[in-house]
């Protein structure tokens, strides 16, 4: 594991408080940097990154074994020296997977897996006539049945993404005849 000292300004040093820290406990002003990757290769590695975010953070974590202060090493590419610090105790944990951005969660779907499942089979079974009152499902129709339904509000748009996500819904073919385009899984 390689240390790098943060060099600080003189008279930051020179205060009180830098120098009581400093004297209690010397390895406060280290940061530790985990892996036997020296800084030519951190800095190479960077190079042939095309993610620009993670090509920053190698460069900010190769520049702290040069003796650069952990706060100018963050300044030097765009970032915090907190967020920097962090991502040393990933880079550390994880090694170059921990420099990536993770995967956000994201908003909750308004279906549960169950309410889905069943409006996946209500759409390809098609509607009823008698009870639906209408031979072929469109956007709108879906939309009113989830409402009344679940009580769940969809906007056309909303309803077009989730018979998207479960692969019901292909835009039809103008040039098509009718009768091709009602066949299929892909069709309302």
């Amino acid at each position: 594991m390689a240390l790098a000292w943060a060099s600080l300004h003189r008279k930051r040093f020179t205060s009180s408080r830098w120098c009581g820290l400093a004297k209690k406990d010397p390895q406060c002003l280290l940061l530790a940097i985990g892996g036997e990757i020296g800084s030519e290769e951190l800095r190479r590695r960077s190079r042939r990154e095309s993610d620009g975010r993670v090509s920053a953070r190698l460069i900010a974590i190769a520049n702290a074994p040069e003796g650069i202060d952990r706060a100018s090493a963050a300044l030097l590419t765009g970032m915090d020296r907190q967020t920097l610090r962090d991502r040393v105790h990933r880079y550390n944990a994880e090694g170059f997977a921990g420099l990536c951005n993770r995967p956000a969660a994201g908003r909750r779907p308004k279906l549960s897996e169950g309410q889905t499942a069943a409006l996946k089979a209500v759409v390809l079974a098609g509607p009823d006539p008698v009870v639906d009152k209408i031979e072929r499902w469109s956007i709108v129709d879906l939309c009113r049945w989830v409402e009344e339904r679940w009580g769940v509000s969809y906007s056309e748009t909303g309803m077009l993404r989730l018979l998207w996500s479960l692969d019901l819904y292909a835009p039809e073919d103008p040039t098509a005849p009718p009768a091709e385009q009602r066949e299929g899984p892909t069709s309302l």
